[in-house]
């Protein structure tokens, strides 16, 4: 149940933040509208270290289904808590997606494009094709679990420093290649708030985009899981 708990409510407050970061910049009548992607990209850093910080010691603070399943291929999950692990996940990014439209109703209310409105709860490429979309998940996931499994390699780190290097994991991606497809690299971070903005009385909003939303599920998976097996080929001593 703590597993459940802490992955519930780590996934609705990364999502909270990181959506909210989004609405916050691209919505009509936000005081931060403009802010730009730099800004985006920040926050979500941020969205992702700071419960991290919180849930690290009660349940990993995984926060995505992609990461979960990969440790437990690594065997460094049991495969019997996955379910907990992934339905905390999943919820909590549904939850945090609803959070950030009652927050922010005034400013969805007052944006006529469609396309903005749900670019604050789910992923899209800028460029549509889905072979190079699908890679750049894999490769951005790839990177992000590979570079998880080498907080290993880091020794006399202070304490709270392999935190603070996800941040700057996060953030490296996104500045690097968030362009390409909006750097989802989490299932429950795209699924969860694409299927709170296909549910909720979103005023104006455009469908959902189902048709892409395979690509930030699978593509992270397949990524994931390379990142870990790459890692542990590699001979490091």
């Amino acid at each position: 149940m703590l597993i459940f708990l802490s992955e519930l409510i780590g996934t609705a407050i990364l999502i909270v933040l990181g959506t909210g970061v989004v609405a916050n910049v691209t919505l009509e009548k936000s005081g931060m509208k403009g802010a730009g992607a730099l800004q985006i990209t920040l926050g979500w850093g941020l969205a992702v270290m700071i419960p991290v910080f919180i849930f690290a010691e009660s349940s990993g603070a995984h926060f995505n289904p992609a990461l979960t399943l990969a440790l437990a291929f690594d065997k460094a999950v049991n495969w019997a808590s996955v379910p907990l692990y992934v339905s905390g996940q999943l919820i909590g990014a549904f939850l945090g997606g609803v959070i950030v439209y009652v927050l922010f109703k005034g400013h969805f209310d007052a944006t006529e494009d469609g396309d903005t409105k749900l670019g604050v709860f789910a992923t899209r490429p800028s460029v549509p094709n889905r072979l190079l979309n699908l890679l750049s998940e894999i490769i951005g996931t790839f990177i992000l679990v590979f570079a998880i499994k080498g907080i290993s390699n880091v020794s006399g780190a202070a304490v709270g420093m392999d935190k603070i290097f996800i941040f700057g994991i996060i953030v490296s991606i996104g500045v690097s290649l968030g362009g390409l497809t909006g750097y989802a690299i989490n299932p429950a971070r795209d699924f969860g708030p694409r299927l709170a903005h296909a549910i909720l009385p979103i005023k104006g909003k455009r469908d959902s985009n189902w048709k892409y939303a395979w690509v930030p599920i699978v593509g992270p998976i397949i990524g994931a899981i390379l990142g870990v097996v790459v890692f542990n080929a590699i001979p490091w001593k």
